[in-house]
């Protein structure tokens, strides 16, 4: 368990309110997409000047691909735009991408991109940028119990979990939700399982700098158990003599 001072290691975002933040400007939803492209890279950077080690964000959800096709295009069309305009800043930058979620349903060109991403940054150690993309937490969990059982093995806490450690190294200490939603919205429902949920009223374009050190000062006051009282916390951060 973390030292009760320690800040978190491993912060996790939905970043919700792109098409809202666009609505509320009279401007089509994609550019609010476009808007949440920019301050991901704003927010990757502070995270790192933060000694954050993972960041793992929402870009796409399985259920979204129900919305209306030009919105879709356009959000396939931002990732691949994206993949070739930022991939050797962010290798530059010490970061390594990793990508989460069902490739299948996507382009061979994104596929390609995707992958080629993966390769050019494995090397990076300064912060590890997890991005969900067509995932769906339920999907990422039948998939491990298929998984289990192709192989014939057991399917258990212990099994699932550690299929589920190769996409996501690493439960997150700190999941962030923008937009003024209060849901996880299938996001790391077992990851998630003792995180600490910090709800920020504002659309994911506006979340800047200052409201990442909110949610950071937020969860630095909460006492995390996992399962223990407060007491066994209290005895468990007192350095040995």
């Amino acid at each position: 368990m973390a030292h009760p001072d320690a800040g978190p290691q491993h912060i996790a975002i939905v970043m919700d309110g792109n098409g809202r933040w666009a609505t509320k400007r009279f401007l089509p939803r994609i550019a609010g997409h476009k808007q949440g492209v920019d301050n991901l890279k704003r927010i990757v950077r502070a995270c790192a000047q933060r000694q954050i080690a993972v960041l793992t964000v929402f870009a796409f959800s399985s259920e979204n691909w129900s919305r209306p096709q030009e919105e879709v295009t356009g959000l396939m069309d931002l990732l691949a735009g994206a993949l070739s305009r930022e991939v050797s800043q962010l290798k530059q930058d010490g970061v390594r991408l990793r990508f989460v979620g069902d490739r299948s349903g996507l382009s061979d060109r994104v596929q390609a991109g995707l992958t080629r991403a993966e390769l050019d940054t494995m090397d990076n150690r300064l912060l590890t940028l997890n991005v969900c993309f067509n995932y769906g937490g339920r999907w990422e969990i039948a998939q491990a119990a298929a998984d289990l059982a192709a192989r014939g093995e057991a399917i258990t806490e212990s099994s699932l979990s550690q299929v589920l450690l190769r996409n996501i190294e690493s439960d997150p200490d700190l999941l962030i939700r923008t937009g003024g939603e209060f849901r996880l919205s299938n996001f790391l429902l077992w990851q998630a399982a003792y995180t600490e949920l910090h709800f920020s009223p504002a659309f994911w374009p506006d979340f800047d700098e200052h409201a990442l050190d909110l949610a950071i000062t937020e969860y630095h006051a909460r006492e995390r158990r996992f399962g223990k009282t407060s007491a066994q916390v209290a005895q468990a951060s007192v350095p040995p003599l």
